[in-house]
């Protein structure tokens, strides 16, 4: 099985300020800012949730398809991708605009000031999908440009590629009409629990309803694990992985849908896609940045035994080596 996943590629360069934001402001001059910050420590990430769920699927030995648009500042990140068997092939430069930047500012109280680039990023909406007839069995279409998750999703239906839907973080800004088109004939649907309360908010469609237009609705829940809905089934609910060590919630829910994705691959049931999942947010949880962390097929077959049994260790082994 082929997986081809859109969406945001973006670089993150996160600073810190040894001081407070707050006392920097005066009060009567909030109308004419100008401050400039002398920072102590600047780490360059690389991130954008397509580009993080191809690294972990690619990871697992998926040679995953990376489809979406960069800037000619993009080369080295490109060889680190084709590095961890991401197929980058389908990714284009633009003439025009650098790759997607997230610039971050966090003060000692961890209050940020923050802005995001866009930039190669707005061309999304012009990308064709019909070169992935005859190599995709699946389009994750992923957070990005709402126009560009519009024209992919509908290219999918033409195309009769299934696809997974997958609005994160841009459902804020989508209008409930635009979520009820992404979501109609998708096979997956994938989001935390706000964001499911939140699509039903802004759809006007309850949650039975929600299941119904989707063949899997995946909603992740924190610590409490994950649930898989199916129309007319009971619920699948898998508890979460045991003895976290928490330091980075960057990544992780990227991570989730990558190990998901990996175990519907091999042809594994929900159940084990939703553990294989959770070990997969973990390693990202536990590790500094989105794309940091290494897959140590051992160590995530005894993290496996010790959380959901030897079936599914053993089963998860077969496929690891």
């Amino acid at each position: 099985m082929r997986i081809a996943v859109t969406g945001s590629i973006a670089t993150d360069n996160l600073m810190t300020f040894p001081g407070r934001f707050a006392e920097q402001f005066v009060a009567e001059k909030l109308s004419k800012i100008s401050l400039s910050f002398l920072v102590d420590g600047l780490e360059i990430r690389r991130g954008g949730v397509a580009a993080n769920i191809a690294f972990g699927l690619g990871c697992l030995g998926l040679r995953p398809l990376l489809v979406g648009t960069v800037g000619d500042d993009f080369g080295d990140y490109r060889r680190w991708l084709d590095d961890h068997g991401v197929a980058t092939d389908l990714v284009r430069t633009s003439q025009a605009f650098h790759t997607a930047r997230f610039v971050c500012t966090t003060d000692a109280d961890l209050n940020q000031i923050a802005s995001f680039y866009p930039g190669a990023m707005s061309e999304d909406a012009s990308l064709d999908l019909s070169v992935l007839a005859g190599q995709a069995d699946l389009v994750l279409v992923g957070a990005g440009d709402p126009a560009a998750m519009l024209s992919l999703t509908q290219q999918c239906r033409d195309l009769q590629i299934p696809f997974a839907a997958d609005t994160s973080q841009q459902l804020a800004i989508l209008e409930g009409d635009q979520i009820r088109q992404l979501l109609g004939d998708a096979s997956y649907l994938f989001s935390n629990e706000y964001e499911a309360s939140l699509t039903e908010q802004k759809t006007g469609w309850t949650a039975d309803e929600v299941t119904a237009r989707v063949g899997t609705r995946v909603t992740t829940l924190g610590a409490d694990g994950v649930r898989v809905d199916r129309r007319g089934e009971q619920p699948i609910v898998v508890g979460p992985v045991k003895d976290v060590n928490p330091v980075d919630p960057t990544g992780t829910g990227d991570a989730f849908r990558a190990g998901f994705l990996a175990a519907v691959a091999w042809g594994f049931g929900l159940e084990r896609a939703a553990q294989l999942g959770n070990l997969m947010a973990i390693r990202a949880l536990e590790t500094t940045g989105p794309q940091e962390y290494a897959i140590e097929p051992a160590g995530l077959v005894a993290r496996c035994r010790t959380s959901y049994g030897d079936t599914a260790a053993d089963e998860l082994a077969a496929h690891l080596g």
